[in-house]
């Protein structure tokens, strides 16, 4: 049975996963890790905001519009418009709607959600045996 999801608890983690994707995008460990772990952590935080929105949604119900919405951000990304470009030019148009379509993202993407999701079936399995 799939408990409802706390919106306290999910806006924390948003908030905890922007902190993380954040980090990633600095100088260092960009380097270090390039920037699909940031795109990762984007997926995963957009999975707990959908639930925050969806709070009755089943798991697999929000991973598939997750998915959905991420690939179709990373698809847009072929749309160049001069206005599209402009908002992409913002710094928070750019971490919400990147700027390059990327055949790889699409793959961290999907490791993002398959995180959140795993994480939040472990968890609701793991409340339903304490309650």
């Amino acid at each position: 049975m799939q408990l409802p999801r706390n919106r306290v608890i999910y806006s924390l983690a948003v908030l905890g996963v922007i902190g993380l994707g954040l980090a990633t995008r600095e100088v260092h460990l960009k380097s270090m890790l390039g920037k699909y772990p940031g795109d990762a952590l984007w997926a995963t935080m957009l999975y707990l905001g959908l639930g925050i929105l969806m709070p009755r949604i089943s798991p697999w119900r929000l991973a598939l519009i997750t998915l959905l919405a991420a690939y179709g951000v990373e698809f847009s990304q072929m749309i160049q418009e001069p206005w599209l470009r402009e908002i992409r030019r913002t710094r928070l148009g750019h971490l919400v709607l990147g700027s390059t379509f990327n055949w790889p993202d699409l793959i961290a993407y999907s490791v993002g959600v398959a995180l959140a999701f795993c994480l939040e079936i472990k968890a609701s399995r793991w409340l339903t045996r304490l309650f």
